[in-house]
């Protein structure tokens, strides 16, 4: 399968990139979103698929924010200064690994440069671990309403196969601290196919979940990638649950959420049946960028930060992802882009259709007529029972939507979704 980013694409160059930044320019008024990565963790978790580095040094991260408010300055001198923004999303990494005073200095430098919208949402991923009352604070404070924390499972066997031990109380005590500051919506990542997990354990986890009220919650399926991801070698595969096993626990968390009144929405999301995603879902608009699930088809994602993945125009562009190289680039007065491409028109229709059936499970005829090589394939899965296609177009089955992600990016160069970059992110 190829993939966006694969060491097939070529690298896009400093003028290609200036190109879509005054195509940019040129639309003032757009909806525009913004997403920053922070790569640093207190430790590395050994399951992550994140762009991360793990750092216990203040200079260093004070060194991140000197050259994140460098690329920030670049790209607004072309786009111009004090844009509205819609969306502002931080993830990582682990944002609040910054201390109080990084974090306050982290929005001064989005608010010197863009304007926030008076609708605009600002969203934060966080590690429960990390978070104390007075952080969670700070973050509410400092205008974010959407916070989203990374819980995975909370079977101690699990935890400890992967390196990152969290208590019920521990987890229960940051949640209903984030309830009562404030925040608008609060979503717990949840990931399926961890070693250890059983059916016993995992629902143990899925009902303790439950008793909490999250708004949201996602259930991310593992990868085991020790080529890519050495770190993920000190997990033992003979302890990771079989293909079927692990489709067994998706289909549990299935069960749970949604007999529980939640509602299932595209790959891996679970949310209350008034969340407007779940709305945009039944009315055949939701939609899928960098960020997230959202209602907002028309929405460019600005990225900053080593591995943010922009989508700007007719492009997809990703930054470098090591920190180092990231750096050296805004130091040396260039644009931290490591490769990106084009869409052509044939290109944009193929994707937008292959997107709104990844999330509204349905794809008219006139849009089918767009796919290319995937519509064969489609129709092979309909064989299977998975989809079901008509005069009217292509609706996904109940049985297909477990395998979604497979339907909609096999062999696919257009949706990368196995990226950490591409998960679940707190959109509207």
């Amino acid at each position: 399968m190829s993939s966006l980013g694969s060491a097939g694409d070529k690298p896009f160059t400093q003028t290609q990139y200036l190109d879509v930044l005054d195509t940019l320019r040129q639309a003032p008024d757009g909806n525009l979103a913004l997403y920053i990565h922070v790569p640093f963790c207190h430790v590395r978790c050994l399951y992550c698929a994140c762009d991360t580095t793990v750092t216990h040094s203040l200079e260093k991260v004070d060194q991140y924010l000197d050259a994140l408010e460098r690329e920030m300055d670049m790209v607004t001198e072309r786009i111009g200064r004090r844009r509205p923004i819609q969306q502002l999303h931080v993830g990582g990494g682990t944002p609040n690994h910054l201390n109080e005073p990084q974090l306050a200095r982290l929005m001064e430098i989005v608010e010197s440069h863009f304007e926030l919208a008076p609708e605009s949402c600002a969203s934060i991923e966080c590690n429960p671990r990390r978070a104390s009352v007075g952080q969670l604070e700070l973050i509410h404070g400092l205008g974010f309403e959407r916070i989203s924390f990374g819980v995975q499972d909370l079977n101690l066997d699990v935890q400890r196969a992967i390196g990152r031990v969290q208590s019920l109380n521990m987890v229960r005590d940051v949640f209903l601290t984030a309830r009562q500051t404030g925040f608008e919506s609060i979503n717990l990542d949840l990931v399926y196919g961890l070693p250890f997990q059983t059916p016993r354990g995992f629902q143990a986890t899925l009902d303790q979940v439950l008793d909490l009220g999250p708004d949201r919650v996602a259930c991310f399926s593992y990868a085991h990638d020790p080529a890519r991801r050495p770190h993920q070698h000190a997990i033992n595969t003979a302890h990771l649950p079989t293909p079927a096993e692990k489709l067994a626990l998706f289909h549990r968390a299935v069960r749970t959420f949604t007999e529980a009144g939640y509602r299932w929405v595209g790959l891996d999301l679970f949310v209350l049946e008034d969340d407007e995603l779940y709305e945009a879902q039944v009315d055949g608009r939701l939609y899928r960028n960098s960020l997230g699930y959202t209602t907002s088809a028309d929405r460019q994602v600005l990225a900053f930060g080593p591995s943010g993945t922009a989508e700007l125009a007719d492009a997809l562009i990703r930054n470098e992802s090591d920190l180092r190289v990231w750096q050296m680039r805004l130091n040396n007065g260039q644009f931290p882009v490591a490769w990106g491409r084009r869409l052509d028109e044939a290109d944009r229709r193929r994707r937008q259709a292959l997107l709104h059936l990844m999330c509204n499970l349905q794809l008219p005829a006139s849009s089918a007529a767009d796919l290319d090589h995937e519509y064969e394939q489609l129709c092979r899965k309909a064989e299977q029972g998975l989809v079901e296609i008509s005069e009217e177009g292509i609706r996904v089955t109940p049985q297909g939507r477990y395998i979604l992600h497979g339907l909609c990016s096999d062999q696919d160069d257009l949706i990368d979704c196995s990226s950490s970059q591409w998960r679940f992110r707190m959109s509207s």
